[in-house]
């Protein structure tokens, strides 16, 4: 199974990746700060929704690369540490910036229109899908069996990015004072450290 620092490491990512605001969140955002932190919630429930796809076809996909070809699975690993290290650069390029609501046209919906939006918002962004595929397996473990773990990590992804979303939608809901250029800033630089620290970690316990 999972190996204990391993696991907490891939928490760790999870949270540094989570907290910085991306597309789906600026639309959370946005329908929080316009019809309430309800809204928000029904994104983010459509969001999980379109994860919880995505981790499925993600689980079965590994489970085959494995079964296959064993050391390919170690090339996707690699390449995965690189990836964090990258995303954590791109942490630190940011500015800090959240999409204007008022310029994202965002419009009224039903409760059921703000979930379904959620949902298409997600898997409207090909990197999402990239990414899952080159984030998780850098926490599998090739003895094990790929798709259970695959699934496991998955779901501490989804309750994770469940959290921190809700905050956001609750915190934009009812104030929007404290999402400013340098608050956001501060937490992107945070957390990109903390991605590149895990992936140059991750790279050289690979090698080992």
């Amino acid at each position: 199974m999972i190996d204990a620092a391993v696991l907490w490491t891939f928490v760790l990512a999870c949270a540094a990746i989570v907290v910085v605001p991306g597309p789906t969140v600026t639309v959370i955002i946005a329908n929080s700060l316009r019809s309430g932190s309800k809204a928000g919630f029904m994104n983010i429930a459509g969001t999980q929704f379109g994860l919880a796809i995505m981790i499925g076809v993600l689980a079965f996909g590994l489970q085959a690369v494995v079964s296959i070809r064993g050391e390919i699975f170690d090339y996707v690993k690699l390449f995965g540490a690189a990836y964090l290290i990258y995303l954590g650069i791109m942490m630190w390029r940011s500015n800090g910036a959240l999409a204007n609501p008022d310029e994202m046209r965002t419009k009224k919906r039903s409760m059921n229109g703000y979930f379904w939006q959620g949902f298409f918002v997600i898997w409207s962004n090909p990197k999402a899908l990239f990414f899952f595929g080159a984030f998780i397996p850098q926490f599998i473990v090739v003895e094990g069996n790929a798709s259970v773990q695959t699934i496991i990590l998955g779901g501490i992804f989804m309750i994770i990015g469940a959290v921190g979303d809700g905050i956001y939608a609750l915190a934009a809901g009812r104030t929007g004072s404290w999402l400013t250029q340098s608050n956001i800033r501060l937490i992107e630089r945070i957390s990109g450290t903390a991605l590149i620290g895990a992936g140059i970690w991750l790279a050289l316990t690979k090698r080992a």
